[in-house]
């Protein structure tokens, strides 16, 4: 079976509903996507960091009991495992404080095997720290190397909005891996200025990466490659949190990716029927997260929707 591997934080997520605590939740936004994924039985890893605290031991746990491969996690003995608080407003979407303590060494670990068409998924500030940068470039490499399908999510919060000029040159660095990049409309503002997914893609995207999805929350999916532009509508539910909904619309895409079979070489000749099928796999999984505190998707969904 192809491997599905993420680079990216972990995180414990406190969440406020009416000024009171709600739930705690193991989290990362590449994170959530992948524990959904090992909970519809992908063979599913992540490379990140952790403390070696209780928090920490919850995290590597919460992985164990959900399929997914955590001897990428190192537990570093300096620091402690990073929290954010989430408060939900009315719309239940989410504003963030984050509680970090990191080590000076960071992401100290082996690169796992990587074989053609294993897919990996990066995204958020996490890729573009300067701190991280040079062990991420390594193992992009390593990645590219040997083949890895590679899906980049900008999740570009506005906390980083002012360190945009200066990350540029990485964020265009990381495009040049990247075989389908996300972004959502906010993404775009907050990175470039613009919030126009079809001017972004030519401006910023187009000559490095062919396949572009940008999502806006309630609003359309648009989908951008050099032979299919289409919108796709987005059905409205009732929410509990949206938090990880963008994460396992990811999550959806690259489960569509290995249920159909699609690799590499088949991205550029994808009919629009094709990618109608990948993109109702992301509406699906974003759909299910959105229905409860959880930032993946239930055991009960996932055991109804997986490849029997």
């Amino acid at each position: 079976m192809r491997k599905v591997i993420g680079i990216g934080e972990t995180i414990m997520d406190i969440i406020f509903k009416n000024g009171q605590p709600t739930a705690a939740v193991p989290g990362g936004s590449v994170f959530n996507g992948i524990i959904s994924l090992g909970r519809l039985g992908m063979n599913a890893a992540i490379i990140s960091e952790t403390g070696n605290d209780r928090v920490g031991n919850m995290i590597i746990e919460f992985m164990k009991d959900n399929g997914v491969d955590s001897s990428g996690v190192v537990q570093y003995q300096n620091g402690v495992s990073a929290i954010s608080l989430a408060w939900l407003n009315d719309k239940n979407d989410a504003e963030y404080m984050f509680y970090k303590d990191y080590p000076s060494a960071r992401l100290e670990v082996n690169w796992p095997d990587i074989n053609p068409d294993d897919i990996v998924m990066m995204g958020s500030y996490f890729v573009l720290n300067p701190v991280l940068r040079p062990k991420v470039k390594e193992f992009l490499d390593y990645a590219r190397q040997n083949g890895a399908l590679i899906y980049y999510d900008f999740n570009f919060r506005s906390s980083h909005k002012h360190e945009a000029i200066k990350i540029y040159a990485d964020m265009l660095e990381n495009l040049e891996y990247t075989d389908i990049v996300r972004g959502s409309v906010e993404d775009l503002d907050n990175l470039f200025g613009i919030n126009d997914p079809d001017r972004v893609y030519k401006r910023e995207i187009e000559f490095y990466c062919k396949n572009f999805l940008c999502t806006d929350a309630a609003g359309d999916i648009r989908l951008i490659t050099p032979s299919v532009k289409k919108n796709f509508q987005v059905e409205k539910i009732p929410t509990v949190s949206t938090i990880g909904a963008g994460d396992n619309f990811n999550a959806g895409v690259v489960y569509g990716l290995i249920k159909y079979g699609i690799g590499r070489s088949q991205l550029s000749c994808l009919s629009e029927q094709e990618w109608d099928k990948i993109i109702q796999c992301g509406k699906d999984l974003a759909a299910d997260v959105c229905q409860s505190f959880n930032n993946s998707i239930s055991k009960e969904f996932a055991e109804k929707y997986k490849i029997k």
